[in-house]
Order: C-alpha cells, then sequence, then structure tokens
C-alpha cells in the first residue's frame, strides 16, 4: 500500500507556492549547466553556461529571489516599504497655507514678501529664505560661482567676527571656538596651519575665496559684522540659497535685503523664488 497523502484545507497556495520554487530551482541548475557536443569536445562532455540558456519568463523573478535567499513575503514587504518611503504626506495646516499661493504666478517682490508672511508655519521666527537660479549661459565655462553682497539689515542672525591673532589659535588648540568668522592676515596663513584640521571641517579656516583673508583684516570684520555675506552657488549647480532676513523684519527691510542681492548678480538670474522657513516657495518677478 502507497503513502497516504494528507493535505489540509487552506494549505493549497502553500503547496503551489512550494512546487513553483522547486521548479525555479531546476531551472537554476539547467541554466547553469548543460550538455555541449561540438567542435573539441567529446560527446557528454560537461560545461558551465555564463549566458545563453533560455529560462521561462515566469520563473525569471523567482529564481533571483531563491538565489538570493528571499521568501515571496519578504520581498513583497521590501517592496511596499521603498514605496511608503517615496511618498510623502504634507501637513494640513501645509495645505492649506500652500492653497494661497498660485504656483503659475509671478509676483511682485512686495506682494511676495506679504505672502511669505502670511504661509510661514514656524511658531518660531522663522528665516527668510532666498533662491536664486542662475543662467548657466552669463556664468561661460566656470561651474560655481562666488560673490559677496552687504545687506543694508542683516539677516537677523547675530555674526561673531574675531581676527586671527596667538591668542585666538592657543583657543582653537584648547578647544574653545567662540566666533562665526575668523578673518587673517595672509602672514598668520601660516601659523594657522597647525589649527587647520580643527577649523577646516567646520567650515572656519580662513580662505581668500571666501574674503576672510584680507590685508586689511580690522575692516575687513568690520564689513562682515555689518551685514556683508559671501554668496555661491551649490556644488556643479547654478543654484543660490541663502537668508534674507527674518519673519519678524519689516516687509520693507526684507525688500529691500532681497533686491541688493538681486542687484548683486544683476545680468546673471534665470528664475527668483522665496519661503519661509518650511513653508511653500513663492516665485517672484525680478
Amino acid at each position: 500500500m502507497g503513502k497516504i497523502r494528507q493535505v489540509t484545507l487552506g494549505d493549497e497556495d502553500a503547496e503551489q507556492e512550494a512546487k513553483r520554487r522547486a521548479e525555479a530551482r531546476r531551472q537554476t541548475k539547467a541554466s547553469k549547466k548543460s550538455k555541449v557536443e561540438g567542435v573539441g569536445m567529446k560527446g557528454g562532455e560537461r560545461t558551465v553556461l555564463v549566458e545563453g540558456t533560455d529560462i521561462k519568463p515566469e520563473f525569471k523573478k523567482l529564481i533571483e529571489e531563491v538565489e538570493s535567499g528571499q521568501s515571496p513575503d519578504e520581498s513583497k514587504k521590501k517592496a511596499a516599504k521603498k514605496k511608503k518611503a517615496v511618498a510623502k504626506v504634507r501637513s494640513k495646516r501645509y495645505q492649506e497655507v500652500s492653497g494661497m499661493v498660485d504656483k503659475t504666478k509671478l509676483y511682485s517682490l512686495k506682494d511676495a514678501v506679504s505672502l511669505i508672511k502670511q504661509t510661514s508655519l514656524t511658531k518660531f521666527d522663522g528665516t527668510v529664505e532666498l533662491h536664486v537660479n542662475l543662467n548657466p549661459l552669463s556664468l561661460g565655462e566656470k561651474t560655481d560661482y562666488r560673490t559677496t553682497v552687504s545687506l543694508p539689515h542683516g539677516t537677523g542672525k547675530e555674526v561673531r567676527v574675531v581676527i586671527a591673532d596667538d591668542k585666538i589659535i592657543a583657543e582653537v588648540e584648547a578647544g574653545k571656538i567662540n566666533f562665526d568668522v575668523l578673518v587673517a592676515h595672509p602672514q598668520m596663513m601660516p601659523k594657522l596651519a597647525k589649527v587647520a584640521r580643527i577649523l577646516g571641517p567646520r567650515g572656519l579656516m580662513p580662505n581668500p575665496k571666501t574674503g576672510t583673508v584680507s590685508p586689511d583684516p580690522e575692516k575687513r570684520a568690520k564689513e562682515l559684522s555689518s551685514g556683508q555675506v559671501n554668496i555661491k552657488t551649490e556644488p556643479g549647480n547654478p543654484i543660490i540659497h541663502m537668508p534674507v532676513g527674518k519673519i519678524s523684519f519689516a516687509d520693507s527691510d526684507i525688500t529691500e535685503n532681497v533686491q541688493a542681492v538681486i542687484d548683486a548678480l544683476s545680468g546673471k538670474i534665470s528664475k527668483v523664488s522665496l519661503s519661509s522657513t518650511m513653508g511653500p516657495g513663492v516665485k517672484v518677478s525680478f
């Protein structure tokens, strides 16, 4: 008498899946080894095939799962996780204020400043951010662009500027950094070399490109303290992002700061937009 095979109701799907996976293993094995008869080989000799063996399309995906050791459930979970990571749902409040902005419209600078104040989402005093797309043709062969601009009303953030000397270097070596910008005379650069590993990663090392190495460090420090900022494009992209004030600023102060940047970039601008911290962007007619 043969073996009695028991089947539990509800296990049919699992059984079919097991059969499919077994068939996939056979397909994998068959795709890797095959009998080859031809020039230079004796009949019946085997060779490993790298490519060229046909595999049924319905088994290709299953073969990948078998070889990676993943179960169907695991692969489905990973796919679902990927989709979930891509999906980004904005808050109800953001959707409300975003509806106040016409994405197809170019607002005047005055109206744009007023609108970003209305659409500000933060409970704290948010930053007003300016985003500028430069015209690549205006940059020529350059892939980046740097310049400086004096904001009439500053950014709203207190900037601590100090001039490099022996005392400052000793403090840095001791781990004390009580400044946001370090300005140095060219003759101080050799001495600063020994703390470059500390200042460099923090973006505090004086550099001629940022205007923090100057033959007149006192004058340069005063300029930086009074609202002069360095602006530059993103690496490899002709885009500038920079703060131009706080939501608490008067509309006229923000407008004058933005206008100062636009004037400094005259002839190079392609697009301009404004936003508040975490708020929607507003396109500006310049």
